[in-house]
């Protein structure tokens, strides 16, 4: 009918992806006080850790994804997750797991506070690359703004709340916590629907460098946490798994109406189930290996 509004699947995507970052950062930082997170913090390798996230697992990517000749697009949602560290599941999969979860609330709290200042920069540097002959345009300046206004702004908001009415603080957790989750799964599977034809034209030669780079990731995080076990795992856990909602919104945001949408949701899926994967690893063979040694001495 003339008239009818058609409703942009982009909009909504971008709409549901803010109000999820929005929720689970503010969510984050009623969680956190600023002393435990520098006491967590300075108890690991920040040194190491950063750049493994933001410098290493990037380039990882990008060189698998030219390695197995991928499309530009499938690369392209590669390089974003791979420049969004830290999922806001990993305190879940850190509690499945059985590791140091006060860390895990850390770093989940820093690496997106970190990432709306660093990871329009390391897309830019890695997409240019990929998209030197795509008339597609990365606004590095409107990413930026937005990332600090449902990343950085959040996150403050709720770690002051926190210390000046920690009753209220407490209260507020847990329906807003499931909110932002919900939201967050709600867009996924609106993604999943609205591009489902894409998503499923993948490949397995491009779900393949995928993994690899994942467990790549895992395998780096592990080795330059510090010695304990349990944050070990964190870091591990943490370093394989990508903000699949903060690589949604970079990709809304620059590549609307495009297939690089789609590749993201279509490897950040992927990204989920290997962390399960990796949890029920750890949870059953490592942790139990670790308390089996314990009990002996």
């Amino acid at each position: 009918m003339a008239g009818e509004m058609t409703l942009n699947p982009d909009i909504v995507i971008r709409t549901l992806t803010m109000a999820t970052l929005v929720g689970l950062l503010f969510s984050a930082g009623l969680r956190l006080t600023w002393t435990e997170i520098a006491r967590s913090l300075g108890q690991n390798r920040l040194g190491w850790i950063l750049p493994v996230n933001f410098v290493l697992v990037p380039v990882l990517t990008f060189l698998l994804a030219r390695l197995f000749r991928v499309s530009t697009d499938t690369a392209a949602g590669m390089v974003l997750l791979a420049a969004a560290p830290f999922a806001p599941v990993v305190p879940t999969f850190t509690r499945l797991a059985k590791g140091d979860l006060a860390l895990a609330s850390a770093l989940t709290g820093l690496f997106p506070f970190l990432s709306a200042f660093v990871t329009p920069l390391v897309c830019e540097l890695s997409l240019r690359p990929l998209l030197k002959t795509s008339s597609l345009h990365f606004d590095i300046v409107s990413i930026f703004e937005v990332l600090v206004s449902t990343i950085t702004l959040p996150l403050a908001a709720g770690v002051l709340l926190r210390h000046r009415a920690p009753t209220l603080a407490r209260r507020l957790l847990k329906p807003l916590e499931t909110l932002a989750e919900g939201l967050g799964t709600v867009a996924l599977i609106f993604v999943v629907v609205v591009e489902f034809q894409i998503i499923c034209s993948i490949g397995g030669k491009a779900l393949l460098a995928m993994a690899l780079a994942s467990e790549l990731a895992f395998l780096a995080g592990y080795m330059v946490s510090g010695p304990a076990p349990p944050a070990r795992v964190v870091v591990a856990l943490g370093t394989a798994n990508r903000n699949i909602a903060l690589a949604l919104l970079v990709a809304v945001a620059s590549f609307p109406g495009t297939p690089i949408v789609a590749m993201v949701v279509a490897n950040g899926l992927l990204l989920i189930l290997l962390g399960l994967v990796h949890v029920g690893w750890w949870r059953f063979f490592v942790s139990a290996r670790n308390h089996v040694t314990a009990g002996d001495e």
